[in-house]
C-alpha cells in the first residue's frame, strides 16, 4: 500500500475538473485527498488544448447543468484568476447572425442568455457591429461582455500550488489500472502503487468511461472521441480581429462551429472543427489506436450516430483536408481572411459521450454510485465551470459519502 493509512477521497484525473474537485473537497473538510493523474503533468489533454475562452453561459438550456455551472464558475474563475495573478481578460465577443434565416436563432440564444442572467448583452444592428469588429460583416449581432480568455494550462498550474498548499498530493504517471472493494473502502491500483481510499471521484474525461467500468459502473454511455483543429491568423492580420467573432451556432449539434478567438498571448486562432479521432490522444491525423477504433468501431451508438450526422461528418473532415474550405466558412464572418492567412496551430481532442442510441450527450452526466462519483461527460464550458463543478461534486459527495 501506498501512503501512511487510508485517503479519504481519491480523485482521478489532473484536468482541471479534477483539481477544481479536490480544491473543493478540502475546502469542503475532507483530511486526506489523492489526485491520480495518467499523464507525466496535469492537464494534459482538454485542459490545455483549448481555445481558452472563460464562456458567459450564454447558449445553454436554463436550468441545465451546464448553464447553472457556467454562470456561477465564470464569475468565480475571473476571482480565481485574479487572486493568483493568472493572465486573464473580460474582453467580450460578438455572435454574428450573416443571414436572415440566423437572426431568430440569435435571438433565442439572446433570450437564453438572459434567461441565464446574463446581463450587458446588446443586439447589433448590421451597421453597429463595425464599432464592435470593424472587419466583420453580419445583418446582425449579438454583443456579450461577460466572456473572457484565459490559458486553462495557467489556471491548472495554480490549482496544483493552491492544493500543495493545502497538503493534497498530486501523483503523474499514475494511470489507473484497477479498483477493487474492500471492507470499508476501495483500493485503487495506479502507477504501480496500491492506494487505499475511502471514496473516489472520476474525473478522468477521455478515460471517464472507462474508468467507471473498471470500478464495476456500468456507464451505459461511450467516450467517441473528436480532433478540433486550429490555425491562426498570420501576425500582420490578425488585426482582423479584435477579440472574438463567433458564428450562431447549428441547435442540433453541441459545437459552436468554427470561430475566431483572441488568445491571451496575443495569437488570433480560427477554429475548430470536430472530426472524428482515431485515437482518443488523436491530436494529428497520424495518431491511431487499434484498441480506441475498434472499441467505438465495435459501439452500435456510434453507427447510430453516423447515420444521422454523416453529412456534417463529411463536411467538417472537408474544412480539415482544405484550407481554402475552411477560409471560405470564415470569410461568412470576416470576409477579408483568405486561405493565405490561415497557419497550422494546435489542436485538442474533445471527449464526447454518445448514447447506445446515437445521440450525442450535451449537458454534464454525473453518475453516482457506493463510495464514488463519476463524471461521465463534461464538455464545454467544463473549464469555464470546473470551480463550481468542483463545488457540486464536493456537496454530492457529503451526500453519498457521508461525513468526514
Amino acid at each position: 500500500m501506498s501512503g501512511k493509512g487510508p485517503r479519504d477521497v481519491a480523485v482521478i484525473g489532473a484536468g482541471i475538473v479534477g483539481l477544481a474537485t479536490a480544491r473543493a473537497l478540502v475546502q469542503d473538510g475532507r483530511r486526506s485527498i489523492v489526485v491520480l493523474e495518467a499523464e507525466d503533468r496535469p492537464g494534459a489533454h482538454q485542459t490545455g488544448h483549448n481555445s481558452g475562452v472563460i464562456h458567459s453561459g450564454l447558449y445553454y438550456k436554463p436550468g441545465s447543468l451546464k448553464a447553472r455551472n457556467c454562470v456561477d464558475g465564470r464569475d468565480e474563475m475571473y476571482e480565481f484568476c485574479r487572486s493568483r495573478e493568472v493572465p486573464h481578460e473580460r474582453c467580450g465577443k460578438v455572435v454574428v447572425a450573416v443571414t436572415p434565416d440566423e437572426v431568430p436563432r440569435l435571438r433565442e440564444l439572446e433570450r437564453r442568455g438572459k434567461a441565464n442572467g446574463l446581463e450587458g448583452l446588446k443586439r447589433l444592428s448590421a451597421g453597429e457591429v463595425e464599432e464592435y469588429e470593424p472587419h466583420a460583416r453580419a445583418v446582425e449581432a449579438l454583443w456579450v461582455p461577460q466572456t473572457g480568455i484565459v490559458d486553462f494550462s495557467r489556471v491548472a498550474q495554480a490549482l496544483v500550488q493552491e492544493l500543495s498548499e493545502r497538503d493534497v498530493e498530486v501523483r503523474t504517471r499514475a494511470r489507473v489500472d484497477g479498483v477493487l472493494r474492500r471492507s470499508g473502502g476501495l483500493v485503487v491500483r495506479a502507477g504501480g502503487e496500491e492506494f487505499e481510499v475511502r471514496n473516489l471521484v472520476n474525473c478522468a474525461g477521455l478515460e471517464s468511461d472507462r474508468v467507471a467500468r473498471l470500478c464495476g459502473v456500468d456507464p451505459g454511455l461511450r467516450i467517441v472521441p473528436f480532433r478540433g483543429e486550429y490555425l491562426e491568423l498570420a501576425p500582420d492580420r490578425r488585426h482582423l480581429v479584435r477579440n472574438l467573432i463567433y458564428p450562431v451556432p447549428d441547435p442540433e449539434l453541441p459545437f459552436l462551429g468554427v470561430h475566431f478567438t483572441r488568445t491571451i498571448d496575443g495569437k488570433v486562432e480560427v477554429g475548430p472543427n470536430a472530426v472524428l479521432a482515431l485515437s482518443r490522444t488523436g491530436y494529428s491525423r497520424s495518431d491511431v489506436s487499434a484498441r480506441d477504433m475498434l472499441e467505438f468501431l465495435g459501439y452500435r451508438g456510434f453507427w447510430q450516430m453516423a447515420r444521422r450526422q454523416w453529412k456534417v461528418g463529411a463536411m467538417e473532415v472537408g474544412r480539415s483536408l482544405s484550407r481554402s474550405a475552411l477560409a471560405r466558412a470564415l470569410r461568412r464572418m470576416v470576409p477579408e481572411v483568405s486561405a493565405a492567412d490561415l497557419h497550422p496551430s494546435g489542436a485538442g481532442v474533445r471527449a464526447q459521450a454518445v448514447e447506445p442510441d446515437g445521440s450525442l450527450v450535451d449537458d454534464f452526466r454525473i453518475v453516482e454510485a457506493e463510495r464514488m462519483l463519476h463524471v461521465l461527460n463534461a464538455p464545454s464550458p467544463a473549464a469555464t465551470a470546473s470551480l463550481s463543478i468542483g463545488r457540486e461534486l464536493a456537496a454530492r459527495a457529503t451526500r453519498i459519502f457521508g461525513s468526514v
